[in-house]
């Protein structure tokens, strides 16, 4: 099942999701006003750092193309990666050792174990025999083995000689537009609650609605969920807003797109829509993404940021 059809089927369940009390609605925050000397800095700004998203993906050892296997825990808190065939998590390559590492989940970390007396792998630009690591990446010869956690640890492998390099046929983008730039107050959910992200691979993300953003968009005023993910890795001072608009499934992509707030000095809150970006499951089926809510689905089109690049449907 693709991840938006998985959308779909789960859509009705996250509509269960929905604070029965929201805060108060703010004042809507209509788009901020930049002059021309500012605009044009933004712009080459958003230019330049689009295409070096553009060369991360087709050439780096970690792009969304490198990884070439995913492996769930599961009901087991342990798993091996290696060549031999008794391997969790099997790289049929020559270039790898039989039994490389041992992964066990302890709690919110792993504890990685070389395989055999000579073995080690790399951590953080240093040799080791064992560790005990926070969701993180390891490097066992030329493979990445990426240690996610989510409070669903899987291991996903990236190969700086995958095959699906040669799928890239570029990426495409809204030319910039700061009519979607805000500088808005976060409203805080009066009784912060956790709540449950839906995800592309079925599994329930806990999350904390920690406020809402209230914003005029095309002249309509709009209300955003905020919410900060309840895992391992994720800044507590972190803001997240995962949303679906009305060019959701045709010119942008059709589980939703995101954007990470920027808090300012006075304590509003950055949303440039500009820096809207696809989930890594737009790229890859070895990701496990956060699907919006219904309440973050707007009826208007955000058409700025990026669009649908059309490699996972």
């Amino acid at each position: 099942m693709n991840a938006f059809t998985r959308f779909l089927v789960t859509l009705s369940l996250s509509a269960l999701t929905a604070s029965a009390a929201a805060g108060k609605s703010a004042t809507p925050t209509g788009p901020v006003t930049l002059d021309a000397a500012t605009r044009d800095s933004l712009t080459r700004a958003l230019v330049q750092g689009r295409a070096e998203t553009a060369e991360w993906l087709k050439s780096s050892p970690t792009s969304y193309f490198a990884a070439v296997q995913r492996v769930d825990f599961g009901n087991s808190n342990a798993l091996t990666v290696g060549r031999a065939e008794d391997n969790s998590v099997r790289v049929d390559d020559p270039d790898m050792p039989e039994h490389a590492v041992l992964v066990v989940v302890e709690g919110d970390s792993f504890r990685v174990v070389a395989s055999s007396p000579e073995g080690s792998f790399v951590a953080h630009k240093l040799e080791y025999r064992e560790a005990v690591l926070p969701p993180s990446a390891i490097q066992i010869g030329r493979w990445t083995v990426r240690l996610s956690h989510q409070r669903f640890p899987a291991l996903i492998v990236f190969d700086p000689k995958s095959p699906r390099y040669a799928e890239y046929h570029g990426q495409d983008w809204y030319p910039p537009d700061f009519s979607y730039r805000f500088e808005a107050p976060l409203t805080p959910n009066p009784k912060p609650d956790t709540t449950i992200i839906q995800s592309t691979r079925g599994n329930l993300r806990r999350a904390v609605r920690v406020g809402w953003f209230d914003l005029k968009i095309r002249g309509k005023a709009c209300r955003l969920e905020a919410h900060r993910l309840l895992e391992p890795g994720v800044d507590e001072q972190s803001v997240s807003v995962f949303f679906r608009d009305a060019t959701t499934g045709s010119a942008t992509y059709g589980v939703g797109r995101y954007v990470d707030p920027e808090k300012l000095p006075d304590g509003r809150w950055r949303i440039d829509f500009n820096d809207a970006y696809n989930p890594a499951c737009a790229f890859s089926p070895f990701y496990n993404c956060p699907i919006p809510s219904r309440a973050n689905t707007l009826s208007v089109p955000i058409e700025a940021g990026e669009k649908d690049p059309h490699y996972e449907h």
